[in-house]
């Protein structure tokens, strides 16, 4: 939805800085990585440093695409990079508060963290599948941009169940809008 919406809306601002950039847009890429997996890493003994660092790698998961495009950068492979460590620092954050919320024995926020983990999977793999069939699909109500600043919300104040739910509830909604989307612009199948 914020993609959608505003997906390249600080290229623009950010331009005069990011031209000085002569860094590999894959070097933020992968920067926002690491700070993801130290994020994950921390998340299971300090859970608001956690969601402050997931922020901090969000960034530079912004800054990637920005420096990218505002610098002629944009490449298969870098966008292919992107999505494969994105799905990396998904898992990671997720099992990071899966085993969080296990030790203070929160049985329902580990299932509610694995989910919400495999929806993250699946809302990837949706626009992936319809992309490969022709069909733009960046279509739902949660995107990586919304889930990363849901996550470090519910990290930053602790109150993590409730965003669980949310995250939760909204990925899978997110994966069925894209099969009805899909199903929509190919008439489901229908001969």
């Amino acid at each position: 939805m914020l993609s959608a919406r505003w997906g390249h809306f600080l290229d623009k601002p950010l331009e005069p800085v990011v031209k000085r950039i002569k860094i590999n847009p894959n070097f933020f890429t992968v920067m926002g990585f690491v700070i993801s997996t130290v994020a994950a890493a921390t998340i299971p003994f300090n859970l608001r440093t956690g969601g402050i660092l997931i922020l901090v790698g969000g960034a530079f998961d912004v800054i990637d695409g920005v420096v990218a495009r505002t610098n002629g950068k944009v490449t298969d492979f870098g966008a292919f990079l992107d999505s494969v460590l994105d799905r990396y620092s998904d898992a990671f954050v997720f099992l990071a508060i899966a085993i969080y919320m296990y030790r203070i024995g929160d049985y329902t926020g580990v299932g509610l963290s694995l989910g919400t983990l495999v929806g993250a999977f699946l809302i990837s793999y949706t626009r992936a599948r319809a992309e490969a069939v022709g069909i733009d699909c960046h279509t739902g109500l949660m995107e990586r941009p919304e889930r990363v600043i849901l996550t470090a919300i519910g990290c930053i104040t602790t109150y993590l169940s409730p965003f669980l739910w949310a995250l939760f509830i909204l990925s899978h909604l997110t994966v069925l809008q894209r099969i009805l989307h899909v199903m929509r612009q190919t008439g489901g199948g229908s001969e």
